[in-house]
């Protein structure tokens, strides 16, 4: 019997986790062994494909034929599990090929991950591989299920203790690790979530994990994946995944291991994979609206709260408790996660008092007080006041047990009649939790998780409505000319100045005498500063002289720095110095990209000086960047004050800012591959309508690509 026609149109990951026929090298007849363990669950789950065991000692295993090669099957499976050790697999793979096979998973540890010797076994399975059409997934992999087609090709023996779910399911797991999959899974389906796939990628020899999420991206049956991530592969193909899930209004979970030092260190030993920066990985999934969870019961949650993801919901929280302390620990929870609880309009704060005594509080929280048991019609009037506000787009109720009973059909009623979403937490034994469930409710059992689950879904929400996820739209920037192979800093200034990124008045000097004639022209004070591409630190070197007012000091200052400069670099070519004016701001900030080994080139902005360095107080995003996500950056800084006239300082020019920042980003893509590293530090922001200027520009170029390279930076479209 033939399966349902796969859903994901001809994805090449479709027989590997999709498959009308699966065959086992290495079959037992042993359920507890890895060779056995699939063919029970198959067996046992009711997988209506054909099944193929392959072992020669045996001529039935599970009540099936075995067979004692792949050569003697009678068709080629779409899907073969390699339960053998190994040094058998590539010759294995070999007569895979043969056969027609499409797609082979490997179980067998003894690759990368063990050293020089599993390494080079490895490098030989990829190369084999890349001159086939073979889909290889492992090694050193545990193995997938399809749940909704029962297609078990796994040795794990978490499907014989947890329950196994009735009917479809729409949730998909997807780690690389095969026992974190085991664990999210039972914790998961003690919560009643039903999935779809349950996948974990071994050592990603040949498919990655970004290859998988793009599968399910494009899976009508994958509403939700759960993700567990230690390093990606390819950062590209993650963001184009990602964005097809915002696309296709999908919530993406994932769960980033190695954020510490010592976890970095155990996921090198466990999948010879660096974790990438924790900074830029905590960016880009902000960035494009996934979900960073920090626990497997928080992934489970939020896979629950998923099937309410179609009501109307956001950030901005209304909490109705039947007593005023829950309601104080709620809102500090919220708040302290990112939500806000906005104080309610007046018109509805009359509204609610008309059933609340004085001593309950109306403003938000709302506290009912237990007075709501005489008067249990008033809780309707306001639910509805609630949902019918504009000034909330979330309510959360707390009332445990029987109060949560008493107003229970209301609340279903109510939920059933608006679009905004209603959150209960119930910490006692309320018997109307699968009412209100099945009428849109979400019910908690416990502060703490609910909090944890809510706060983070609220915010994908609240990105989700305003759609800030794909504001910025790569801008068309004309290709940059060949880049000599250095740059000092007047160079890569006017470099820059042709994105429309201000410089100061500034020219260049071979001599003293030319100092003196550039500053009597610009105008005094000037400053004057040491040119050499191969002096970067200009004031270690001693190369930089400021507030010089007169002929004698430039010339003077010109000596010095060209003196300093030569003892503290003899070997640097020096161009001679930069005479400029000196301007006056309000603050300034370093603007900078550097290439990520996995997203590509990615954008720093912060507030200068050594504070910055200390504190770490800096915002990043992938590219582009346009003005409105400048100015989420420079408002997530937490001196942004200082730009916003903190305690009557005068406020800079944000707007300015903004703008610089965005060309900043246009200069970056423009210039591609060319570079390692671009940075404007500092980028003076001068008081309000007088615009920014740049006081110093560095480029540091990528000497890992071939002068001609014209690949393109990793870009959110």
């Amino acid at each position: 019997m033939m399966l349902a026609p796969v859903k994901t149109a001809q994805h090449r990951l479709s027989p590997l986790l999709n498959p009308q026929s699966i065959a086992i090298i290495g079959a037992s007849n042993n359920g507890a062994r890895i060779g056995g363990m699939p063919l029970a669950h198959l067996t046992k789950f009711g997988y209506q494909g054909q099944i193929y065991p392959i072992n020669p000692k045996y001529e039935e295993v599970f009540g099936l034929r075995c067979w004692p090669s792949i050569e003697d099957l009678p068709a080629a499976p779409d899907l073969v599990v390699l339960a053998i050790g190994a040094a058998d697999v590539l010759p294995m793979l070999k007569r895979c090929a043969a056969k027609g096979t499409k797609a082979v998973i490997v179980y067998a540890a003894g690759f990368a991950e063990e050293g020089e010797q599993g390494a080079q076994l490895q490098r030989e399975l990829e190369a084999y591989v890349a001159t086939t059409d073979l889909v290889v997934a492992g090694p050193n992999a545990m193995g997938f299920a399809n749940l909704n087609t029962q297609a078990h090709t796994n040795f794990a023996s978490v499907f014989n203790t947890a329950p196994m779910q009735q009917g479809q399911g729409s949730v998909s797991l997807l780690t690389q690790s095969g026992n974190v999959c085991a664990a999210v899974y039972a914790i998961a389906r003690r919560l009643g979530v039903s999935f779809s796939h349950f996948i974990n990628t071994g050592n990603e020899a040949c498919v990655d994990f970004s290859q998988y999420l793009e599968y399910l991206a494009q899976d009508e049956a994958t509403e939700v994946v759960m993700g567990y991530i230690e390093e990606l592969r390819d950062g590209p193909r993650f963001i184009a995944a990602a964005q097809a899930f915002a696309e296709r209004d999908k919530l993406l979970v994932l769960y980033k291991a190695g954020e510490t030092d010592k976890g970095s260190e155990a996921v090198r030993s466990h999948t010879s994979a660096l974790a990438g920066d924790k900074a830029i990985y905590q960016a880009a999934f902000k960035q494009l609206n996934i979900i960073q969870s920090n626990d497997f019961v928080q992934m489970a949650e939020l896979a629950n709260l998923a099937r309410y993801r179609h009501l109307s919901a956001g950030k901005r929280v209304a909490i109705i408790t039947i007593s005023g302390a829950l309601g104080a620990i709620l809102a500090d929870k919220f708040i302290g996660q990112g939500l806000e609880v906005p104080t309610l309009p007046e018109d509805l704060q009359a509204t609610l008092r008309t059933g609340i005594p004085d001593y309950g509080m109306v403003s938000n929280p709302v506290d009912v007080t237990g007075n709501v048991v005489n008067d249990p019609g008033f809780m309707r009037t306001a639910l509805e006041a609630l949902a019918q506000s504009s000034a909330v787009d979330s309510i959360v109720i707390y009332a445990p047990g029987y109060m949560l009973d008493r107003m229970a059909n209301d609340l279903a009623e109510v939920s059933a009649q608006y679009t905004k979403l209603f959150i209960a937490i119930d910490t006692g034994a309320a018997q109307s939790r699968e009412q209100l469930r099945a009428s849109g409710v979400p019910v908690f059992s416990d502060i703490g998780v609910a909090v944890n689950a809510v706060s983070p879904f609220l915010l994908w929400q609240e990105r989700r409505k305003h759609n800030t996820w794909r504001q910025a739209a790569k801008p068309a920037v004309s290709e940059c000319a060949q880049l000599p192979a250095q740059l000092n800093e007047y160079d890569t200034k006017k470099l820059l100045a042709q994105f429309q990124l201000p410089m100061c008045d500034e020219r260049c000097a071979s001599n003293a005498d030319e100092a003196v004639a550039i500053a009597d022209a610009i105008g005094y004070p000037v400053a004057l500063k040491i040119l050499s591409a191969d002096i970067a630190h200009k004031t270690e070197a001693g190369g930089i002289k400021l507030n010089l007012h007169n002929a004698q000091q430039v010339a003077q200052a010109f000596a010095d720095v060209m003196r300093n400069a030569k003892a503290y670099a003899p070997n640097a070519q020096i161009d001679g110095a930069l005479v400029c004016t000196m301007e006056s701001g309000i603050a300034e900030l370093i603007v900078g990209a550097s290439r990520d080994p996995v997203f590509g080139m990615t954008l720093t902005v912060g507030l200068g000086g050594v504070l910055t360095e200390i504190y770490k107080d800096v915002s990043h995003r992938l590219l582009p960047v346009n003005t409105s996500m400048a100015r989420e950056m420079l408002q997530e800084l937490k001196a942004f004050a200082l730009l916003d006239g903190y305690r009557g300082r005068p406020r800079a020019d944000i707007n300015a800012a903004c703008q610089a920042i965005a060309s900043f980003s246009n200069a970056v893509l423009a210039l591609q591959e060319q570079v390692q590293e671009v940075e404007v530090n500092p980028l003076l922001v001068k008081e309000q309508d007088q615009g920014v200027r740049m006081l110093d520009a560095l480029i540091l170029r990528n000497h890992t690509t071939h002068d001609n390279a014209r690949g393109c930076t990793t870009t959110i479209a």
